[in-house]
């Protein structure tokens, strides 16, 4: 059976959410985070050797990207849904935004986290972040525009994939110039098989 290593507060609740969306049978085996450090504990290292989350084992397969994962799993066991038809123009629209989010969109997200807790030091870097940060949600709002979901009229792995983006974001308290981007996270968090995942991973609490 196909097992979810799940870190609290982790990229891997959004594994969780597409689980609970396609109500493919699954395990969980849960990891805490270290209070004071936050970081992973070390036997997610026995699971993979970057000891990061998520990861996902299903008999001999063993993946640990979050775009990787959410494609196995809709190949595999989603039987045509959330995912638009291969060779379709609305796939490649798909699978951009399945890189993007990690790819692009995480990069100045991440830089704010960690440069934030450099205190003093890292104020000449904020302009700069702060720049960049704009531009992605800009792009990702503008994309939204109009729209329910990334992509087609159904809600897809993108969607899924792109939730992480939009949660840093609001736990940076950046989401309020962005309309169309926080009221497309607010109809996600509304579905009731994000709420599963809610229920069973436990409530998102990053720290910024």
């Amino acid at each position: 059976m196909l097992t979810l290593h799940h870190l609290n507060d982790s990229r891997s609740q959004r594994i969780l959410w597409l689980l609970e969306e396609l109500g493919t049978p699954y395990e969980i085996k849960r990891y805490q985070r270290d209070a004071v450090t936050r970081l992973a504990p070390p036997e997610l290292v026995a699971v993979h050797p970057l000891g990061k989350s998520p990861v996902i084992t299903d008999g001999d397969v063993r993946i640990a990207e979050s775009g990787a994962i959410v494609d196995y799993i809709i190949r595999t066991y989603g039987k045509g849904a959330l995912m638009p038809k291969p060779g379709s123009a609305e796939y490649e629209a798909y699978n951009e935004w399945l890189h993007y989010a990690e790819g692009s969109a995480m990069l100045p997200l991440m830089l704010n986290l960690y440069v934030s807790r450099l205190k003093e030091a890292g104020a000449p870097l904020h302009p700069r972040i702060d720049s960049e940060i704009a531009n992605h949600l800009g792009y990702v709002d503008s994309a939204l525009r109009g729209r329910e979901f990334f992509v087609g009229n159904a809600l897809t792995g993108a969607d899924i994939q792109m939730s992480f983006v939009g949660e840093m974001a609001k736990v940076f308290d950046k989401l309020g110039p962005y309309p169309d981007l926080r009221a497309w996270l607010s109809r996600m968090h509304a579905r009731p098989a994000f709420q599963r995942s809610i229920e069973k991973g436990g409530a998102y609490r990053f720290a910024k």
